[in-house]
């Protein structure tokens, strides 16, 4: 089994939020039209693939993530016709679309909770989960996602004289994935936007979806990751190169089962010296048997590692995290990201490591979510501080993987921490400095949610129209940045090692493939430094305005000037280099959260 174009393994993704985007009816609602008339901008972006959060009949209590109707567009949005114009489109561009697929559960509004409810002879009744009389002991394994939103998983419905499940909000009640009817259901759903050529779904939930759903033996799966094999199954016979793109948040020890197939017993991150990162290494891999489960999972223990390491500046933990996450199978694929609509899930830190991160990055009480996340944007996290939060996306898009950005990163748009919950980072979209930011033209209380205004990430100051003229700005950078990634194969398909650095403060690290080699140097601290390398080329600047130059063999080479990535095109890595130069250490001066990637020239 394997998908015949890895298209996702180099591709950068980027969530959009319908509703948030860009309103062309002018009613306060972001809405496909709008969407469409934007794709020029995420072209010029360099995006490769969006990723629309829920945009179906809803009654949007969970930003749609209540659905009614699994084969329709919410008035508010447009119509079926809009999406596939706005898929058309993007297709012309060369931008692929992948959507929700929310099936863990539905709205208690949904025709087939409805009848679930109404008659217990109705073949609905088995969508869902039921009992009679609530357990005797609460099962602490399988609380409410949202604790402090919902105090149980048990909701009683009059109507039906039971109570039924819900690990979200109580108007979300779950599906019995154990129910075939159920699963076959999906197949249909999935088969519907495929046919409208959408290229894959962003499987919402999927750790829950093959839960042993409230212990019951109704809802007990012989093979729960059969299920994802099935879709899996279905989407490749269907979707040709279609993807499944998962929202497993999961153990450690358990991640790449979502992955499914057989890989190698070693980890991505290898130590210098270490087998796991040689050429062997990689050669087992590329013979293990593929992946056939989900393409590519959201790297969320990454998430939480990184952010830890920014936090205490110190690149031990991006080392650790690295040595935890599970091999890939060939043909899957980490996403990953700083930032999503969520909250910044860091509960799987220690408490000491959690509480370095709240102290760091979300101070007061306001900041914080469900007792285990932080409700901000990165920009605000890290102060605004430009430096910084170069640092930090140069460092992401520079791990094994392949990136994920959500709408208003590139401008470095902030939040709204008066709005309830996770609305804080959902904010519209910051166009320009005309009214409401430039997303809609309605009335500013008509408004979906309030658009930032005023002080350091207003939209009077952070704006696409202020930045996209500017070479310097944050967005020309992004720009840059996306070019680069979609020019380094290495990163989205090659093997991963570890370079030792004598600070700390900086993580460097190489990737190796059958396309060459790319070498990433990270400070994540202020302060001025230096490390030297053993590098097994010699070196020519891709990204980063570091300096660097040869310590050990060729002592007539001179140091490499420093070149701004804003006056050098990341294209242009040809240079005259003597071939027959002798393997040595190199040495990078980095400046205040400086970074530099490089690729190396062997010699023949």
């Amino acid at each position: 089994m394997g998908t015949k174009d890895r298209w996702y393994e180099n591709a950068t993704f980027y969530a959009i939020d319908v509703e948030a985007f860009a309103d062309a009816e002018g009613d306060g609602v972001g809405d496909f039209r709008g969407l469409t008339g934007r794709l020029d901008y995420l072209e010029s972006l360099g995006i490769d693939c969006i990723w629309l959060l829920p945009f179906f009949p809803s009654p949007n209590r969970d930003n749609g993530y209540d659905v009614t109707d699994y084969y329709g567009v919410d008035d508010r949005h447009g119509t079926l016709g809009d999406f596939v114009e706005f898929v058309r489109e993007a297709d012309r561009r060369g931008i692929r679309v992948i959507i929700d697929l929310v099936v863990n559960h539905t709205s208690d509004q949904h025709p087939w909770f409805r009848a679930a409810r109404s008659d217990p002879d109705s073949k609905f009744r088995d969508y869902y989960v039921w009992r009679e009389d609530l357990p005797d002991e609460p099962d602490l394994t399988r609380g409410p996602v949202f604790p402090g939103e919902e105090d149980t998983v048990w909701s009683y419905d009059e109507a039906a004289e039971a109570f039924y499940y819900h690990r979200f909000y109580h108007y979300q009640p779950d599906l019995n994935l154990a129910n075939p009817d159920v699963r076959e259901e999906i197949r249909k759903i999935m088969g519907f936007w495929l046919e409208l050529g959408v290229s894959g779904f962003r499987v919402d939930a999927a750790t829950l979806m093959i839960d042993h759903k409230g212990g019951l033996e109704s809802t007990e799966l012989d093979d729960p990751h059969g299920v994802l094999r099935d879709m899996r199954n279905f989407v490749e016979r269907r979707g040709d190169d279609a993807i499944l793109f998962a929202e497993a948040d999961d153990a450690p020890e358990h991640l790449g089962d979502y992955f499914g197939g057989h890989v190698p017993d070693s980890s991505i991150g290898s130590e210098p010296g270490d087998a796991a990162g040689s050429m062997d290494d990689a050669a087992a891999t590329a013979s293990a048997r593929e992946g056939d489960e989900m393409n590519v999972l959201l790297n969320f223990l990454l998430d939480a590692y990184l952010v830890l390491a920014l936090a205490e500046r110190d690149s031990e933990p991006i080392r650790e995290v690295l040595n935890l996450l599970p091999p890939t199978p060939e043909g899957g694929q980490w996403a990953n990201f700083l930032r999503n609509y969520d909250e910044l899930n860091v509960g799987r830190l220690s408490e000491a490591d959690q509480r370095n991160v709240f102290e760091e990055f979300a101070p007061d009480d306001e900041m914080r979510i469900y007792g285990r996340g932080i409700r901000r944007r990165l920009a605000p996290m890290l102060d605004g501080d430009g430096d910084r939060i170069r640092l930090a996306y140069s460092l992401l898009y520079s791990l094994p993987g392949t990136p994920l950005l959500v709408y208003g990163d590139e401008i470095g748009m902030g939040d709204d921490l008066d709005l309830p919950g996770r609305s804080a980072v959902r904010t519209p979209m910051q166009w320009s400095d005309d009214r409401n930011g430039g997303f809609s033209t309605a009335d500013p209380d008509e408004l979906v949610r309030p658009v930032v205004s005023g002080g350091e990430f207003g939209y009077e100051t952070v704006n696409v129209a202020a930045q996209r003229g500017d070479p310097d700005s944050l967005l020309g950078w992004f720009a840059r940045l996306n070019r680069l990634r979609g020019e380094c194969p290495e990163i989205g398909s090659g093997d991963c090692e570890i370079l030792d650095a004598d600070d700390p403060a900086v993580f460097a690290h190489r990737m190796t493939s059958d396309h060459g080699t790319v070498v990433a140097v990270h400070n994540l601290d202020e302060p001025e430094t230096e490390v030297a390398l053993d590098l097994s080329g010699e070196p020519t600047r891709l990204f980063g305005e570091a300096t660097f130059e040869r310590v050990e063999g060729d002592d007539s080479s001179e140091s490499d000037k420093t070149v701004s990535e804003k006056d050098k095109s990341v294209s242009d890595t040809d240079r005259d280099i003597d071939k027959n130069c002798e393997d040595g250490s190199w040495r990078f001066e980095l400046g205040r959260y400086g970074f530099c990637w490089v690729r190396l020239e062997r010699g023949l």
